[in-house]
């Protein structure tokens, strides 16, 4: 076989070997791609009772419960059509609060209760942690004593 074919029959299986790379990397990251279901998606699913999932959404106003032993609690997610109950048991993250985004592990029951098993709060781009929200930044963007050169 002359030079000038090997060099073709190499990359051509370079390039099959490239493609089935790539092929199967998008399967596996199809495969643990985590997508969360919204409550009005979740209501035109069939989503089998005990299957897990995600569901995320805004946390409705007033409608935190907590229960009487301090780590159980219910609350309602909502979107702008529907809305989830979901029960909870644990420590609820900081910055879980009514009208603030969530994403919530766990699964639907009998009775449509989404059972989470672990939450994620959300917080827009103005977030400011409690620790830092008394001090003045403006003052530090007049002065010379800064870290940045």
């Amino acid at each position: 076989m002359k030079p000038k074919h090997q060099r073709l029959v190499l990359a051509l299986i370079a390039v099959v070997a490239l493609v089935g790379a790539g092929l199967i990397a998008a399967s596996a990251l199809r495969e643990e791609a985590s997508y969360f279901y919204t409550p009005t998606t979740l209501a035109a699913a069939n989503v089998a009772p005990g299957k897990a999932i995600r569901l995320g959404g805004m946390v409705q106003e007033g409608s935190i419960v907590r229960g009487a032993d301090g780590v159980s609690i219910t609350f309602i997610v909502q979107d702008q059509e529907r809305s989830q109950k979901v029960a909870y048991r644990g420590i609820t993250p900081d910055l879980f609060v009514e009208g603030s985004g969530v994403v919530a592990d766990g699964r639907l029951v009998p009775g449509r209760v989404f059972v989470a098993d672990s939450l994620l709060a959300k917080h827009d781009e103005n977030y400011v942690p409690k620790e830092l929200a008394d001090i003045d930044m403006s003052a530090a963007a007049h002065t010379k004593d800064t870290l940045v050169p």
